[in-house]
């Protein structure tokens, strides 16, 4: 083994001093660098944009209930690493104003401790109008309202708010909370005081409907274990939340941009996948020699294949270090951009992305680099003497079905997803085949066709068929590399569209509940009175789930934490003939007319948390009367609409003669500051919920989502171009060879230009225009089925990607044979030939 060993290391070192090897060092540091690079980058993103979109929480996990958390909790909040805050909320009459000018309204009075928030700030507005953010809470004796509680009390800073027994003055006007997405139905007014004002209100007594918030923030393992240890010690009434389980429209963003990030790192595997096999099909042919003098001295062929496998190994662990210090180095001034770029704290990296490289590099190389060179043991003693004695490799079978592989396993790893993994393999195997099918056909085309051509033209076509095997695989590698760049490039387009679009200036504003049936009419003839269109209102029904199928349903059935709070909480139910806008049925069918029974249609995750099933009988109770229909269908609800979206609907009728409110959503104008003010005088029992400030939220962590993948696609881009500049380097000495004999026999330098152009168009041409219909098919199935975009095919980026293919392939290959015209000829065939 140390004679093996030390053979090995001196074949390497010949080969560095020889060049043989550099296109191999630099297919895998390419390939470590730009998949250790995507990873440090992501996984620094990831962490920042979720510590981003805590602030949507306050914090990084709340648990929060009826009653005092454990001090199992409260134990473990004060643990090392973690900071804590306190808060109370309850229910209570706030009034403005004396005698006849007294105002009052139900209000939502929040007392907030000190270190409140622990992520994301306040944005307060003054007596003067200005704007500004603060991390502090109210002073002592002092008040803040929202800006919709001010305008339904109408009151403004300096005024007196009372409370229970005690008087604040208000201070400022919120804008902004930094948890106010938490709850999108937060009833308005909001009053917010110092939490050691409370006990002055006397609101506290014994059968208070009083909440208790208890928010953590800190480093993510410290924050990891405490969620571990609230979710044991949660106690009846109590729920834990953490940015995983906040609003559907942030944590679809967030879900979206951690599958792309998923996406990148595994177009980065397959551009590697391609550079090494090319790469090390070129240093196979490059020791065949070699091999051929080791077996006339009497080696065997283990003796060769140990020598070359250890070869490979030791250049595997030296490019994979190489790559991994300089992926290290280049995501260090990237992320110092993207802090910048993003106004926010991005964590450091962590040890896993340069793990993943080093094991990334040597798996790659083993997977796709020992196949050729395993080959080696098969070199013929002759072949010192006839060079057309080359060693018959593997069947291309068997090492087609290895490389596939290691390339699925590679992808399966990499994409967190099994669909995910699954289309991209699937997308792989079925691009490679018909690639080496229409390589196979172009190369019998210009057989019969270049007895019909003359000069340059001819030549250049004739070596695509002349080296059938190597054009092939050109083809297939260069097809391969341009698909996953193609995809990549389609996929973040169609997801940076779907952002764009999902919260547009259409997107509602105001909510308006609590209203009753008489009201209906004039609800909806007041908001079009006021220009914005015509309402949608659809009812709601406040009920509780008390069983399935005959069985009672608590909360002690379900295990898991979401489970247990949906099952004892209060659910909104609501009727609708027809699926809204943004639900589509994926499970059973929607009812026709109205059914004899009731029937219903359930959220399709809501389900699944649930265990509910089609055909399942669900009861519930409203208001003391028991409701039973059935389940009939499932749906997928787009819950970044911001429109009226219910997890249950039932049948039309299914709920008549049952207590019901009405709800609708509208956009309203910056230009119309006093519609809720106009509209709550003309009802007073409406509740208008302003959710500006709410998208606003989700709007700033979009953009931020935004511009980390528009940063990972371009790094990735940019490493995988140089990853395929690698793979079209690896086949250029038969090129090479040829040019300079043409150059000996007097060929000129523009005919030999034309005649590389006009293979390299005829090999890229190809390529480019498969990969381009591969990558859309591909992006469209991942599209639908992994980001739950909509997807049409468009003709016009496969043909876009077929161009781009086409010119990059013939940039790159004329740049790869460079040297047939900068190197004297002598030179080249010497090199060549050694």
């Amino acid at each position: 083994m140390s004679g093996t060993f030390a053979l090995a290391w001196r074949q390497l070192r010949r080969d560095l001093r020889a060049g043989e090897v550099r296109i191999l060092i630099a297919a895998v540091v390419l390939a470590v660098l730009s998949v250790t690079a995507v990873g440090f980058v992501t996984d620094r993103a990831n962490r920042a944009l979720v510590i981003e979109a805590n602030r949507l929480l306050g914090g990084d996990a709340v648990v929060q209930g009826d009653g005092p958390p454990s001090q199992a909790i409260v134990d473990a909040a004060h643990a090392p690493g973690l900071r804590v805050a306190e808060t109370r909320e309850l229910t209570t009459m706030a009034s403005v104003g004396e005698g006849d000018a007294q105002r009052l309204k139900l209000a939502d009075l929040r007392a907030l401790g000190e270190g409140f928030p622990l992520r994301g700030e306040f944005r307060l507005v003054d007596a003067r109008g200005a704007e500004q953010s603060t991390r502090a809470i109210p002073a002592a004796g002092t008040a803040w309202l929202t800006r919709n509680g001010a305008q339904a009390l109408g009151a403004h800073v300096g005024d007196a708010v009372t409370l229970g027994d005690a008087t604040f003055r208000i201070a400022a006007v919120v804008a902004q909370e930094p948890d106010a997405s938490t709850d999108l139905f937060n009833i308005a007014p909001r009053v917010l005081i110092n939490l050691g004002d409370l006990p002055r209100t006397a609101l506290v007594q014994v059968g208070s409907r009083l909440e208790y918030r208890l928010v953590v923030a800190g480093d993510a393992g410290a924050v990891e274990r405490f969620t571990a240890v609230a979710k044991a010690a949660l106690g009846r009434g109590q729920r834990l939340e953490t940015i995983g389980n906040a609003r559907p429209e942030v944590r679809s963003a967030l879900d979206r941009a951690g599958r792309f990030l998923g996406l990148a790192a595994m177009v980065s595997v397959m551009l590697a996948a391609v550079a090494v096999a090319m790469a090390a099909r070129r240093h196979s042919e490059r020791h065949r020699a070699g091999a051929a003098v080791m077996r006339c001295l009497g080696a065997s062929q283990r003796r060769i294949v140990a020598i070359n496998v250890g070869e490979l190994l030791l250049l595997g662990v030296g490019a994979s270090v190489l790559g991994v210090v300089l992926a290290f180095a280049m995501q260090w001034g990237v992320g110092l951009w993207l802090a910048h770029k993003l106004a926010l704290s991005i964590p450091p990296a962590g040890p896993l992305p340069a793990l993943q490289g080093l094991l990334l590099g040597l798996v790659v190389l083993i997977a796709f680099g020992a196949p050729p060179v395993l080959a080696l043991r098969r070199v013929s003693a002759l072949r010192v003497l006839r060079r057309d004695l080359d060693p018959v490799e593997p069947s291309a079978l068997v090492v087609g079905a290895l490389g596939i592989a290691a390339l699925g396993a590679l992808l399966w790893w990499k994409a967190g997803s099994a669909t995910l993994g699954l289309a991209m393999l699937g997308g792989v195997v079925a691009t490679l085949a018909v690639l080496a099918l229409l390589a196979g056909l172009l190369i019998l085309a210009v057989r019969a066709l270049r007895t019909r051509m003359r000069g340059p033209l001819r030549y250049g076509l004739a070596n695509v068929s002349r080296r059938a095997g190597t054009s092939v695989a050109q083809v297939c590698a260069l097809g391969l590399g341009l698909m996953a760049l193609l995809l990549l490039t389609f996929v973040r387009t169609d997801l940076l569209d779907r952002w764009q679009h999902s919260l547009s200036t259409d997107v509602p504003n105001r909510f308006v509940i609590n209203v009753q049936d008489e009201q209906v009419a004039d609800v909806g003839s007041f908001i079009r009175a006021q220009g914005l269109g015509a309402p949608e209102l659809v009812p709601m029904i406040r009920a509780r789930l008390t069983g399935r199928n005959g069985r009672v349903v608590t909360a002690a059935n379900y295990r898991d934490e979401d489970a247990r709070h949906l099952a004892e909480r209060e659910f909104n139910l609501s009727v609708s003939a027809r699926p809204g806008a943004g639900n589509r049925i994926v499970a059973g069918q929607w009812w026709r007319g109205t059914p004899a029974s009731p029937e219903l249609s359930v959220e399709q995750r809501f389900a699944e948390r649930l265990g509910w099933k089609i055909g399942d009988r669900i009861i519930f109770d409203v208001a003391g009367q028991p409701f039973r229909a059935r389940v009939t269908s499932l749906r997928e609800v787009d819950w970044e609409s911001f429109r009226p979206n219910f997890f249950v609907v039932a049948s039309p009728h299914a709920l008549d003669g049952y207590a019901a409110s009405w709800i609708t959503a509208m956009r309203v104008p910056a230009t119309q500051p006093r519609f809720t003010a106009r509209l709550v005088d003309r009802f007073p029992n409406l509740t208008v919920i302003d959710i500006d400030a709410v998208l606003a939220q989700v709007r700033a962590t979009g953009d931020q989502v935004s511009t980390v993948v528009q940063v990972v696609f371009w790094f990735a881009l940019a490493a995988g171009v140089l990853v395929l500049l690698a793979a079209v380097t690896a086949s250029q000495d038969e090129r090479l060879l040829e040019g300079g004999v043409m150059r000996v026999l007097g060929a000129r330098r523009g005919q030999l230009r034309l005649a590389q152009a006009s293979e390299f168009i005829a090999i890229g041409l190809l390529s480019g225009l498969v990969a381009a219909v591969a990558a859309s098919v591909l992006s469209g199935v991942v599209a639908v089925r992994v980001f739950d975009l909509p997807w049409a095919f468009d003709w016009k980026p496969p043909a876009v990607g077929a161009l781009v293919g086409t010119f990059g392939a013939l940039a790159a290959g004329l740049w790869a044979t460079r040297r047939v015209l900068d190197a004297p000829p002598s030179t080249t065939l010497r090199e060549l030939q050694d």
